[in-house]
């Protein structure tokens, strides 16, 4: 039996002329619309610092508004500090947050250098690098968490996830699964490696300037098994300075 195949009508290909002649242009990127970098000696300059020393192992929440800068200092070297932000919109749903894993996509998977920006979940630039005076960071790993140690055998132990749950519960927090993913600063892990690398010195610190109107928190790093974090678990300093 014959069957009738249908009919394939192909569209022809368009003239030469129909062409378009000029590339596509592209909007400019969010972050170049940002003001030049600060100079380092300007973080004093016609502000007010506001200090706080995070014990060992605890968590700290902030706010800091926008066009405002902020350190994070290792004052005994060797300790990490898991750094997370949130955008602090009017009610605080701490939804649109700081996101690894669109700020990986937007440095092609490095971390950030000086002038360069961490990212939110909503694709917006919500921090900028101004100083650094280590350039070795993670943007890896998660936070530890409660049930990583109880498999250890080490109930009881203190988390950074729970360092920052319990420090954001200042500001609304409900549950440890709202927490975001960490920037954690001063983590030397190439390849993944979670060892003994440590990279920074006693007074080494980041120096972030806000973008958006933010609520940041830390975890000083309770992780000390195989060496990490110097083996000692030490305090971190943050410094806000505020403009007058």
């Amino acid at each position: 039996m014959t069957r009738n195949l249908p009919t394939v009508r192909v569209r022809a290909p368009p003239a030469d002329d129909a062409l378009p002649t000029e590339p596509a242009q592209l909007p400019a990127p969010l972050d170049a619309e940002l003001p030049p970098l600060p100079t380092l000696e300007s973080f004093c300059d016609d502000a007010t610092l506001n200090k706080h020393v995070v014990p060992g192992a605890h968590g700290y929440a902030f706010a800091v508004a926008k066009g405002n800068r902020f350190r994070v200092i290792d004052l005994h070297g060797e300790q990490i500090v898991d750094f997370m932000a949130w955008v602090h919109d009017k009610p605080f749903t701490r939804l649109e947050k700081m996101s690894t894993a669109y700020t990986r996509y937007h440095l092609s998977g490095v971390q950030p250098a000086i002038g360069e920006c961490l990212w939110t979940n909503a694709d917006r630039p919500i921090l900028r690098v101004t100083a650094d005076t280590v350039k070795v960071h993670d943007m890896t790993f998660m936070s530890c968490f409660p049930d990583l140690y109880k498999k250890m055998g080490l109930r009881g132990h203190r988390s950074c996830a729970q360092n920052i749950f319990e420090a954001m519960e200042d500001f609304g927090m409900k549950d440890i699964l709202e927490i975001a993913e960490p920037f954690n600063i001063f983590q030397n892990t190439p390849n993944y490696s979670l060892k003994r690398l440590g990279s920074s010195k006693p007074g080494d610190y980041i120096e972030f300037e806000a973008l958006q109107d933010v609520v940041c928190a830390v975890s000083s790093c309770p992780y000390d098994i195989d060496g990490v974090n110097g083996g000692v678990i030490t305090d971190v300093g943050i410094v806000i300075a505020e403009k007058k």
